[in-house]
């Protein structure tokens, strides 16, 4: 029994059956962080991409720097030290945010330069029309050239959805119960690893397959010159 699920042993069925329960339990852990941490990577991503983009080499390459380190260094590094470093400075975050949290920066470097290639595909006379109509910079970066680049990128930020999805079970390692963890337990206690990650693999199978849908059918709504705005 775990969290209060009873397991039938009786047969290979019963027992499948008897855990889908729990394994669903750790699928939507798996599903929240895989959201919040692409959240996290979508909105720190604009921001790398912003920032690498400057002008101004002083604000230019240190974002390259970060972003560098960033993406080589490996996820299991990089949330061993937010979980176990920051602590001894004062900040202590529950290990699902944490998690979550290093998801989301990990990520980030790569999504970094999907934007800056959806931002530099906007014709450049897209800028010098904006100019001639007298817009801000940040009125044409928000209604001009991120409009515009969105639909470029969708395809590629819904790959790295996917890859994000795939990564949650890392998380295991800070005692995040997400679906693979969970699966670990009931295999540790029943002697049986076969039938529950079995059953992880097609909730994994499941979960991409739907998440992939709905990427094809965000890109096939968005209009290709661009999200109109207001």
């Amino acid at each position: 029994m775990l969290f209060g699920f009873e397991w039938d042993l009786s047969s290979p069925l019963a027992f499948a059956i008897s855990i889908m329960p729990i394994l669903l339990t750790g699928m939507l852990v798996t599903i929240q962080a895989a959201v919040l941490g692409f959240a996290v990577a979508l909105v720190l991503g604009l921001v790398w991409a912003v920032l690498k983009s400057a002008p101004i080499r002083l604000i230019a390459w240190p974002a390259t720097v970060i972003t560098e380190f960033i993406r080589d260094t490996p996820l299991l590094v990089q949330l061993f030290f937010l979980y176990y470093v920051l602590p001894e400075y004062g900040i202590i975050l529950p290990a699902f945010m944490t998690g979550a949290l290093a998801l989301g920066i990990q990520y980030s470097a790569y999504t970094a330069e999907v934007y800056r290639a959806g931002l530099q595909a906007v014709p450049a006379d897209q800028h010098e029309a904006a100019r001639a109509l007298n817009l801000s910079t940040a009125r044409t970066f928000t209604h001009i050239v991120v409009p515009q680049a969105i639909p470029r990128i969708v395809p590629a930020m819904g790959n790295y959805l996917v890859s994000i999805m795939k990564d949650v079970p890392v998380l295991s390692v800070v005692t995040v119960l997400e679906m693979l963890n969970v699966a670990k337990i009931v295999g540790d206690r029943t002697f049986d690893y076969l039938i529950p990650l079995s059953l992880v693999g097609g909730l994994y199978l499941i979960m991409t397959l739907v998440a992939s849908a709905g990427v094809r059918l965000l890109d096939d709504w968005l209009p290709k010159q661009g999200i109109p705005l207001k």
